[in-house]
């Protein structure tokens, strides 16, 4: 009964969320469409560009990309397009917005994904190593992670160009590979700049969660009375840590989607950051609605698992879930 009733609680919980982050999804959706159409200038400028057109002419494009229509109702027509897997058309190239972000979706999300690997090893491996050590080990993580939490994407990229692909010849500088074992080693560099600011972040977090786990009461008196160090460590240090170290890891995983923009440009990787710039300098609506929803619905799925990771952990949690 027990069992039953958590999954019940979860699934309550689960049900919560999904509403929640649909609610966040279709307000940010309309912040979106609002801001990109009332924004100076409009979509005609962009196809006729230095071009003067006539007032007819004008007309008749307006009619052809419906913006004769009232807001809400162009709108709701991108919304359920949307919903249906249209995500109109570039008006710069004609091509559809989906197969536009086809390619470059992918290589962003490999990027991300190699980021937040070299994240989760160096930041937990650092982290727990200045908690579990204190003195040296503590001092220098401590002095490393102070400069590395202070080197911005861009300037983390210029460096690894500068040594590892001009120096020493071992990466390429710009641009990735073909085949599965080029892309990686071309996403590789790009994966380090991202990474670097979020293992020191994240390195501090893991120290201080452990590190107030360890002088609690209860863990002191299970060493004092002679259990062993990994049984402790792990019933009591590291599952109590968890919840911190989760969030840190969903804030950094959303953020790091965002920041991609910086580093796509720096090392040229066709991904949907360098495709973003683009648009927005040539003011290609639809794509820019696309990646800007997309970026959003990383940043509220990341939170959304993040929760649900929190419930799994501390069973408090999913009746407050409840009662919410």
């Amino acid at each position: 009964m027990g069992r039953l009733h958590g999954c019940a609680l979860m699934g309550r919980l689960l049900l919560h969320r999904l509403g929640g982050l649909a609610v966040t999804l279709l307000l940010s959706s309309m912040a979106i469409f609002g801001s990109l159409y009332l924004a100076p200038g409009s979509p005609e400028d962009v196809l006729f560009g230095s071009r003067a057109p006539s007032a007819a002419a004008r007309a008749a494009v307006a009619r052809e990309l419906h913006l004769d229509r009232p807001l809400p109702v162009r709108y709701w027509d991108w919304l359920t397009g949307v919903l249906h897997g249209d995500l109109g058309r570039s008006m710069v190239t004609g091509q559809p917005v989906a197969s536009r972000l086809g390619h470059g979706l992918g290589v962003t999300l490999t990027l991300v994904a190699l980021s937040m690997i070299l994240v989760l090893l160096f930041g937990l491996g650092l982290g727990t190593a200045a908690a579990l050590r204190p003195g040296a080990v503590d001092a220098a993580t401590s002095a490393l992670t102070s400069v590395s939490v202070t080197v911005p994407p861009f300037v983390a990229s210029t460096l690894l160009i500068s040594v590892f692909a001009v120096r020493l010849d071992w990466f390429p500088a710009s641009g990735i590979g073909t085949g599965a074992g080029g892309e990686i080693r071309g996403l590789l560099l790009p994966a380090c700049a991202l990474a670097i600011t979020n293992c020191a972040f994240l390195a501090r977090v893991t120290r201080n969660a452990l590190r107030e786990q360890l002088e609690r009461e209860h863990v002191q008196t299970a060493l004092v009375r002679g259990l062993p160090r990994w049984v402790v460590l792990r019933d009591h240090v590291f599952r109590n840590a968890l919840p911190p170290i989760l969030t840190a890891v969903s804030l950094l995983t959303s953020g790091t989607f965002a920041t991609t923009l910086v580093v796509e440009t720096a090392f040229a990787v066709p991904g949907i950051g360098q495709l973003t710039i683009t648009s927005v300098a040539q003011k290609d609506f639809p794509v820019v609605q696309a990646v800007s929803l997309l970026l959003v619905a990383a940043f509220v799925i990341c939170n959304a698992l993040s929760d649900l990771g929190h419930a799994l952990i501390d069973p408090r949690l999913r009746t407050a879930g409840r009662t919410t």
